[in-house]
């Protein structure tokens, strides 16, 4: 496996990609950390570059799909402010789940969110070597704010699933 040598640090691929395979157990544990905080909370650069990267590559690959899957179905119907809108809406939805899977955090996905949407502006503005237009600015605010939003929700959503005390064992008083 290659291995990347850093001045203070030596980070492999490997260990990148177990972070995301790690025990959730020991996350979820009270007493593991002793300090009473839901889950352990360490400032881990690497994996927050790693996710930044993986959600806004899944971002852009999906924007691709959506493109050639409403160009070929919808082309010769829809015109144009239509076709962009309803891809960035599509893709707004999309990068929702991608936030929830990857990042995993109901606190993190206004931070993710204006993230994949910042990065975008730098791509437009680099690409295009102008300043976006008013349309440009309303339809990615509205589709990050549903990023957000969506994200948000899913991430409650689960954060909020009850945590098995059992531990597999069946109960022995029935409520």
């Amino acid at each position: 496996m290659r291995t990347f040598h850093f001045p203070t640090m030596s980070i492999s691929l490997w260990s990148i990609l177990n972070r995301f395979n790690t025990d959730k157990a020991a996350s979820y544990s009270r007493l593991s950390t002793g300090t009473g905080h839901f889950r352990i909370t360490v400032w881990d650069p690497a994996l927050i570059v790693a996710q930044i990267a993986s959600v806004q590559c899944l971002y852009y690959f999906t924007m691709c799909v959506w493109i050639t899957i409403i160009s070929y179905v919808e082309l010769s119907k829809v015109n144009s402010e239509k076709f962009v809108i309803a891809v960035f809406a599509l893709n707004a939805l999309s990068g929702a789940t991608f936030i929830w899977r990857i990042v995993e955090r109901y606190r993190l996905c206004l931070d993710f969110s204006c993230t994949i949407h910042t990065i975008h502006l730098a791509a437009c503005i680099w690409y295009n070597r102008t300043f976006p237009t008013t349309f440009w600015w309303l339809l990615n605010a509205s589709c990050a704010a549903i990023t957000c939003i969506c994200a948000e929700f899913l991430c409650m959503r689960t954060e909020l699933n009850t945590i098995p005390v059992n531990s597999g064992q069946t109960p022995k008083v029935d409520l």
